[in-house]
């Protein structure tokens, strides 16, 4: 049966299908030798290249949909890759075969914590798609005076440049003085919101760490510039937000082979973090509080 080809190469991992889409229309895929056009259909057998070299294609049967929780440092960008030089989010993900990581959404370069990558483009493209409403929770420190009016029009919503935006959840979480720290949850992704919803009120966002998003949390124990796998169960969860048929197989397991599997990819997340160890301490040496559920 016939599949979009942008469908069947987000699938298997080649980017999302808001990617495939813009490269087929730019004119870097072809299909059995021919520059493809969007809205195009292909077979299983079908040989697509990409930029002109050929590439692998996989039916739904054969893909085993894989997510990663990263734990982004301050100072990286979610950009594959970067013309001055930056550190990037993908530079110390494990590596795939046939297939590549796509983010779930964006973090911008001053803005640290949960960051999501999965091998499949077509759960990328729900995820990030607004109709999916997922909810994050950022850990949010502030500079400023803050009232309780201040608060109120938080959750009642302001003007932003781009139309009106609000918090669903705001909940203090301690500080001193004028350095405040808040729980705050939103369930739309738009471009740095959570900061502009404060610098709106007049309040300055000195920290902001992402530390949910839908049911998955930020493990305490993944060090900044580390990633895990997540289980089957936790894929799954985000199949369903995403309107997608549960995932029946994981590459996690718990016989032998796969707890030897684990260790080894631990120790490489250490090695990873030891090497590109960057510094994200507070200017000021305050930690972040303690997580807690909005």
């Amino acid at each position: 049966m016939s599949e979009k080809l942008q469908k069947v190469l987000a699938r298997a991992g080649h980017g999302s299908r808001r990617e495939m889409e813009a490269w087929i229309a730019a004119g870097r895929v072809s299909v059995e030798g021919e520059i493809a056009t969007l809205g195009d259909r292909i077979e299983a057998d079908a040989k697509v290249r990409i930029d002109g070299r050929l590439v692998s294609l996989k039916s739904a049967d054969e893909v085993i949909c894989r997510v990663l929780a990263y734990h982004k440092p301050e100072g990286e960008i979610c950009s594959r890759k970067d013309p001055e030089g930056r550190p990037t989010v993908f530079d110390r993900l494990p590596r795939t075969k046939d297939s590549r990581w796509v983010a779930v959404g964006r973090l911008d370069i001053n803005t640290s914590g949960l960051l999501l990558f999965t091998s499949d483009g077509e759960l990328a493209n729900r995820l990030m798609h607004p109709s999916s409403e997922v909810e994050r929770e950022y850990a949010v420190r502030t500079f400023g005076e803050v009232t309780d009016a201040t608060v109120q029009q938080l959750r009642t919503g302001v003007t932003l440049e781009d139309g009106p935006a609000q918090f669903d959840a705001i909940k203090s979480a301690g500080g001193e003085g004028i350095n405040q720290w808040w729980h705050v949850v939103l369930r739309e992704g738009r471009n740095r919101e959570v900061r502009r919803l404060w610098e709106a009120v007049s309040v300055q966002v000195s920290r902001l760490i992402r530390v949910r998003y839908g049911m998955i949390e930020l493990p305490k124990t993944l060090p900044r510039g580390g990633w895990m796998e997540l289980t089957l169960d936790q894929v799954n969860y985000l199949r369903q937000v995403a309107g997608l048929q549960a995932e029946e197989r994981s590459l996690l397991g718990m016989d032998k082979h796969s707890v030897a599997r684990a260790k080894v990819r631990s120790a490489k997340v250490r090695r990873a973090v030891r090497k590109h160890k960057t510094s994200g301490t507070a200017s000021n040496g305050r930690k972040a509080p303690t997580r807690t559920r909005s």
